[in-house]
């Protein structure tokens, strides 16, 4: 049941806000101020922070005890996505507030009073600084940061921050010539640390940023922690924006939970978007949004993943960081574009039958001095002890996790992404690195908790409400945590114990995988526990396995390049390796250029080296991965079971010598079973016999050997009659024929569908 809002709750005049224009205001650079460049500010005026107990009089607000404040002007909450249109204030003026969804209008009406530099205007009531103060509050973007709305019929904009140590807070912009002392806040008289105030006549695509004078007498110019817009690195000011749009994705919306729940097919295509692709005829020049729309979207439809994953698109002064040192937690990028830009971008893909997972990063956040980092002059979002608030690793800092009002700020920056941009999902960064306590420090440089053990208790709690809180608003989203330990239960449920992510990326199987496959097959049969040891664990979690961007950087190589041999046994490798992603219980991430064997480790510098599709062993290696996607969403064995120990079973995983795996993948029908046989050898295997679960023709359905795959063509045309020969624990059996360095796929010749028959 609502609370009802009463006079108590906010005693100060609520302002209107207004419909806003759709259109984001484009910045031009002159306008901008850098970081460096901008003009000297003046300094404060030697202004007193309003008293916590009682703010400001106003011309509309009387000041009064916080039990009882003076009545106002009575407000309604009506709904965001049909906001009133802008009009003058009727007498008494009567404040409609919105969901943040609908801006306001940025042009100003005619000033019907005379309004002060600063009114003294709140969006919060005391139920939400309650819910902050607790660190329950989930949707703080609503409250928090600059937005635009109209008040005593004036439209501008309204700013709030969370600065507790602050003794002074002003707005600084191109609006009022970055002077420190003409747009004061006032600090809240509750105890929440808010300073707020509303600035008639400036709206979306002002620059801004806060002047904080802190209590040791320290002056910063920070950017907003909440804005929805940054200026174009390096440059730093936050801009006033809105994240309205008219979505058309809503059928997707809807039937969210038929293409991304845990019993789907889960093909993941990694993206970075700055280096994905680039202006071919400027290629320093990103693509926009918009651009990578019309050209990745119908891609990444073609080759049959079901879903996107895009590395950080958070604001991140600094490119080489991969988007992993985020500065701007609820904005979009600005080297890419608009806010609604990015909208269309997901939309699109949306329209496609493709989700769209982000990755989130609340493990760390760069000291950049503009940014977060000791904000109000004191540790605010860090913690303020350097064994718990600096990573060694990353010359980072740690969020303090067991400080309430920074948990809302982290929970309520994950659910933004799920709420206004639709997000499908959130595969959270460096989990391992928050889980422990002595992650990549040595002894005496860290502090064991309260039970003597290395676990971060305070990391460990805010994952679960993380989890909790996600599933909870958007049941059909997913969370899919990179975490490199055995720590248990991390795709577990809350309630069962664990931290309630809905998968786990496998970065055992991910590093067995490669370090077998990086061996010369005549040495594989040495190594045979390496490729059969992950079916040990593979059901303990509900595990993703990645090829991810990790894997072909800093010397590492492009994954083609990881494979031994000459060209042709390098190719037929890689194909065979994707063939066991695939085939292997689990559901799957590929990082971009490796579906067509990139033949360079990623560069972020430029663009994929497309222009080896030309060639025929790259494009086959493209038509495998296309092949092996649709293969993956069209047969139910390999993915109705992906996390459970009964859709797998091993037919023959012993054989060693001749470095050959047969198993059996299984779905809720028996009729789907999968025959899968690997050769990790570049031997020919004729007349090799293998037990299979029932009696009739089995079909070859998928073969990476295939010419149209630059295989050698070698290919068991013809359905083959089971033999009533115990064979591997089984009534029947089969002879087939291996093609070097390849895998092969059998199923029940009644269930073949037409467009998988190979023919002569």
């Amino acid at each position: 049941m609502a609370k009802k809002t009463t006079q108590t709750e906010n005693p100060l005049p609520e302002a209107k806000p207004v419909k806003e224009t759709k259109a984001v205001t484009k910045v031009k650079a002159d306008k901008v101020t850098p970081e460096t460049g901008s003009p000297e500010p003046k300094k404060a005026a030697k202004t007193k922070a309003v008293a916590a107990e009682k703010p400001a009089a106003t011309a509309k607000a009387k000041t009064v005890a916080t039990e009882k404040p003076a009545a106002t002007a009575k407000a309604k909450t009506v709904a965001a996505e049909k906001p009133a249109a802008v009009k003058k204030a009727p007498t008494p003026a009567k404040a409609k507030a919105v969901k943040a969804e609908k801006p306001a209008e940025t042009t100003p009406v005619q000033q019907p009073v005379k309004l002060k530099a600063v009114e003294a205007y709140s969006r919060f009531t005391d139920f939400d600084i309650s819910l902050f103060k607790s660190g329950k509050h989930y949707k703080l973007y609503e409250k928090l940061g600059s937005h635009v709305v109209e008040y005593q019929g004036v439209v501008g904009t309204y700013f709030a921050v969370w600065a507790p140590n602050a003794q002074y807070v002003s707005v600084i912009g191109n609006f009022n010539g970055w002077n420190r002392g003409s747009h004061s806040l006032n600090a809240r008289w509750d105890s929440s640390g808010i300073w707020e105030g509303f600035i008639p006549n400036i709206g979306v695509g002002e620059t801004y940023k806060y002047f904080i004078n802190s209590s040791s007498g320290e002056d910063l110019e920070k950017s907003d922690p909440f804005a929805l817009r940054w200026e174009l690195p390096p440059r730093t000011a936050s801009i006033v924006a809105d994240t309205y749009y008219e979505w058309k994705d809503q059928d997707w919306m809807k039937n969210r939970q038929e293409h991304n729940g845990l019993d789907k097919p889960y093909s993941v295509y990694e993206v970075h978007l700055g280096s994905w692709a680039r202006n071919w005829e400027s290629p320093d020049e990103f693509l926009t949004y918009t651009q990578l729309a019309e050209k990745m979207v119908p891609y990444v439809k073609e080759m049959g993943f079901t879903h996107v994953e895009f590395m950080p698109i958070m604001e991140h002064p600094y490119y080489p960081s991969w988007g992993y040192q985020v500065s701007g937690y609820f904005a979009a990028a600005s080297r890419y574009g608009t806010p609604q830009e990015l909208m269309y971008l997901i939309e699109e893909f949306h329209k496609a039958g493709i989700g769209v997972i982000l990755d989130w990063v609340p493990s760390h956040f760069p000291g950049d001095i503009h940014a977060l980092y000791r904000f109000d002059g004191t540790h605010l979002y860090e913690h303020a002890d350097s064994r718990k608030g600096f990573h060694p690793d990353w010359k980072s800092y740690i969020f303090n996790y067991g400080r309430n009002e920074v948990r809302a700020f982290l929970i309520s920056n994950a659910l933004f992404w799920l709420d206004r941009y639709h997000a499908d999902g959130l595969r959270v960064d460096a989990v391992a690195s928050m889980l422990y306590l002595d992650y990549s420090r040595k002894h005496g440089e860290w502090e064991a908790n309260m039970y003597g053990g290395n676990e971060n208790l305070e990391a460990i709690s805010f994952l679960k409400e993380f989890n909790e809180a996600v599933y909870s608003h958007f049941p059909s989203a997913q969370t899919i945590a990179e975490e490199s330990t055995s720590f248990t239960g991390v795709s577990r449920p809350v309630y069962l114990g664990g931290l309630g992510f809905g998968m786990k990326w496998m970065m055992g199987w991910m590093h067995d995988t490669i370090g077998y496959f990086k061996e010369d097959p005549i040495h594989r049969k040495y190594h045979h526990n390496e490729i059969t040891f992950s079916t040990i664990y593979a059901f303990t979690e509900n595990f993703m396995l990645p090829f991810s961007h990790d894997e072909v950087v800093y010397g590492k190589g492009s994954m083609l390049r990881k494979m031994p041999g000459d060209e042709w046994r390098q190719f037929a490798n890689l194909r065979l390796m994707y063939s066991y992603m695939f085939t292997h219980p689990g559901t799957k991430l590929l990082f971009m250029g490796a579906e067509f064997g990139q033949g360079d480790e990623w560069d972020f510098s430029r663009s994929l080296q497309w222009h080896v599709l030309q060639y025929p062993n790259h494009r086959g290696i493209s038509e495998t991965v296309k092949a092996l996607n649709h293969l993956y969403r069209d047969e139910p064995a390999l993915y109705e079971k992906a996390f459970a120990f009964d859709g797998f079973e091993w037919v023959d995983g012993g054989n060693a010598n001749d470095s050959i795996l047969v198993y059996r993948r299984k779905g809720h029908d028996s009729k789907n079973d999968l025959m899968i046989v690997l050769n990790m050898t570049p031997v020919i295997r004729r007349d090799y016999r293998i037990g299979v679960p029932a009696a009739g023709k089995w079909k070859e359905i998928f073969n990476s050997d295939q010419e149209k795959y630059w295989g050698s063509g070698i290919i068991n045309y013809d359905a083959l009659s089971t033999e009533p020969v115990k064979w591997h624990g089984k009534a029947q059996s089969i002879k087939i024929t291996i093609p070097p360095l390849a895998a092969v796929v059998f199923k029940l010749s009644p269930d073949v569908p037409a467009k998988y028959e190979l023919k002569k």
